[in-house]
């Protein structure tokens, strides 16, 4: 009789534990079936076009899996954690064959004071990144293509992470990333966001430390979008110094878009630019680099897991100051799937 209580007793603790904890398999299946043309620069003054019909992953989102779970500890207190890997959907490859959960891999608290995250994980900048960018953020968007604000460490290792709770409408965050190298310096980055009504802005800033190869970048991003009816409005500037760790090698760019949503249906577009300075290297003049590009898409919503799109991108490069140098240019046409689950 005791035995029997005894193990009625711990089976009612280990139901109230497990009804306190969560644990969540999800993922994003995304593959898209097109072509695209990329000129590249075969010398100085001559370029080559390469054309291809492709099936390829990742047209909206990355292709993605994972393992996500909380912890009530009690009085408003959780622990979380979070393991996703990336994974190309046209070949089932992972997207980095070296690293067992690429996208994020780490442990945290949450609670009235807000969250932390400890481990490899997305930066406050990379988080607003894609916020106010039209073409649904994606592999089409003109900005994503030409512009240098979106070439920083999305994900950097050993990070330190706190996410602040909302307060009427504003909420940041801060992140630190140890180097654990006496050849490279810390990293740190920071956002600030505001989410009112049908106007929404957010401030990023990333600054990736010198290495012995590389200068140290700063990136800065401000965006903001208004919804007005089924029109949401959108805008995006970037700067960065030091672009490609190139010492004077500073960008400014900018994008403008529109999305409309009417019933299942979304319709966007953008148009985007970017201005590259001038830099020396070593004795060797380059010259200023002014890129432009813009896109259009559409998606169908079958319900809140799965939709279909269709998108075109086209940009050109042109450097200045040399008739010499011909313009570069770069076109992609897809019609894909997006299933998440």
């Amino acid at each position: 009789m005791k035995k029997s209580l005894i193990a009625l007793a711990v089976l009612a603790a280990s139901g109230a534990a497990m009804a306190q904890s969560s644990v969540t398999l999800y993922g994003i299946a995304d593959v898209w079936f097109g072509y695209e043309s990329t000129d590249t620069l075969t010398s100085p003054t001559t370029k080559t076009e390469t054309s291809d019909t492709l099936l390829k992953a990742g047209g909206v989102n990355t292709s993605r899996w994972g393992v996500k779970g909380s912890e009530d500890l009690g009085g408003g207190l959780k622990a979380n954690f979070d393991f996703q890997q990336g994974f190309n959907l046209d070949t089932g490859a992972a997207s980095s064959s070296s690293l067992a959960f690429a996208r994020q891999s780490w442990v945290g608290l949450s609670g009235g004071f807000g969250a932390t995250r400890i481990g490899r994980t997305t930066t406050p900048y990379d988080d607003v990144n894609g916020a106010s960018n039209t073409m649904f953020d994606s592999y089409f968007s003109p900005f994503n293509r030409i512009a240098s604000s979106t070439s920083y460490v999305a994900r950097p290792d050993n990070t330190l992470y706190y996410q602040a709770p909302n307060m009427s409408g504003f909420s940041g965050a801060l992140s630190y990333s140890l180097a654990e190298s006496s050849t490279t310096d810390d990293s740190y980055s920071a956002n600030l966001t505001y989410a009112g009504g049908p106007f929404k802005v957010q401030f990023g800033y990333q600054f990736e430390g010198e290495s012995s190869t590389l200068k140290e970048k700063q990136f800065t991003r401000l965006g903001a979008s208004y919804d007005f009816g089924g029109f949401t409005f959108k805008g995006t500037w970037g700067q960065v110094e030091n672009a490609a760790g190139i010492s004077g090698r500073d960008a400014d760019e900018w994008q403008l878009g529109l999305d409309y949503k009417t019933g299942p249906w979304v319709f966007t577009g953008s148009y985007a630019q970017s201005n590259k300075d001038s830099y020396f290297v070593g004795a060797n003049f380059v010259n200023e680099e002014d890129r432009m590009g813009f896109g259009l898409g559409a998606a169908y919503t079958f319900s809140k897991r799965t939709f279909v799109y269709a998108a075109y991108e086209q940009d050109t490069t042109e450097v200045s100051g040399s008739s010499n140098y011909p313009n570069l240019d770069h076109s992609a046409f897809g019609i894909g799937i997006n299933h998440k689950f």
